[in-house]
């Protein structure tokens, strides 16, 4: 009972970790599927983060932060589209230089408004989004095998939580069931086509870039508001550039995107809760080899271990209307 408890624990810290990467995850994927390159989740999550932290803190609403979360990575998703779509420039370029204007402006304005070395102030518990227990849940804590599952693992969990695995079917729906996802798709299989049977590509690009920000928003809000209780200077920590892989390793696609990002968190999991033990035969793992397994499985997996993934074809040229 005692290990089937340990999974539990390690199984609900796995939902909290694998949270920004399935929504930042599912944000990519709205963009690259549309033909357009986003590397720049890694800045907008920390744009994101910090416009949730402040508001929140100023406002002592967590949902007047999500708000502004989802409002700035929005004007940096459309920065990042007037840039690519509008003016065709270099997709990985723009990307990258978000991440770089993010990452020193949010320091910048963070210590403009607060003094405290770039980070915000901590947010009390009414700033935050708190913990949900589900009806019965304490009742229900002793009972074996389904009152863990249900106490522990199932409820307990922010808001945003549940927003993120609620999203991933409904982004199925929206990608695979409805006029605007297939021509979405279309968008970044064929533009030419799409154009020709008068459907705006770069309106339709625009929109699934409006689409990524929304859920970049909801990954850097829960960063700083939900998992956390203030912003930190460079808190994403390449949870971006993992996202990114996790959407390469599900092919473009919602539900092997959300494994592949459940896989990310529980390495993170697991990594938290060797932290100190001695294994046998090898003894205690180094605290920086632990804290790499993440990124030596992002490594990994974009190596070519994942089998042949086939990205969208016009994914990262853009479109030239013809005349």
């Amino acid at each position: 009972m005692e290990t089937f408890n340990l999974v539990i624990l390690i199984l609900d810290a796995t939902l909290r970790t694998s949270t920004p990467l399935v929504l930042a995850a599912l944000a990519g994927m709205f963009s690259e599927r549309s033909g357009t390159i986003n590397l720049a989740l890694e800045g907008m999550m920390l744009g994101g983060a910090f416009a949730a932290a402040s508001v929140a803190y100023y406002l002592g609403n967590p949902w007047f932060g999500l708000l502004a979360a989802i409002a700035a990575t929005i004007l940096l998703s459309l920065l990042h589209g007037f840039a690519c779509i509008t003016h065709k420039g270099n997709q990985v370029v723009s990307g990258m230089a978000i991440n770089i204007l993010m990452s020193g402006l949010t320091a910048l304005v963070g210590i403009a408004l607060f003094a405290q070395g770039g980070k915000t102030p901590a947010l009390d518990r009414g700033s935050r989004f708190q913990p949900i227990t589900f009806p019965g849940a304490e009742a229900m804590a002793d009972v074996p095998v389904i009152g863990p599952i249900y106490s522990e693992l199932l409820s307990g969990h922010n808001i945003l939580v549940y927003i993120a695995f609620v999203a991933v079917p409904f982004s199925w729906w929206v990608m695979y069931r409805t006029r605007f996802g297939l021509r979405l798709r279309a968008v970044g299989e064929n533009p030419g086509a799409v154009d020709t049977a008068g459907i705006s590509v770069v309106l339709m690009r625009y929109r699934a870039v409006i689409c990524s920000g929304i859920l970049v928003g909801m990954s850097g809000a829960y960063l700083s508001i939900a998992q956390g209780a203030s912003f930190l200077q460079d808190m994403t920590a390449g949870k971006g550039y993992i996202a990114l892989a996790a959407m390469v390793f599900g092919k473009w696609r919602p539900f092997p995107t959300m494994f592949a990002c459940l896989l990310f968190g529980f390495l993170d999991a697991v990594a938290t809760r060797l932290q100190g033990v001695n294994l046998p035969g090898i003894g205690e793992v180094p605290v920086q080899a632990i804290q790499a397994l993440p990124y030596i499985l992002t490594v990994i997996l974009l190596a070519g271990f994942i089998g042949k993934a086939v990205a969208p074809k016009s994914l990262g040229r853009p479109y030239v209307k013809e005349r």
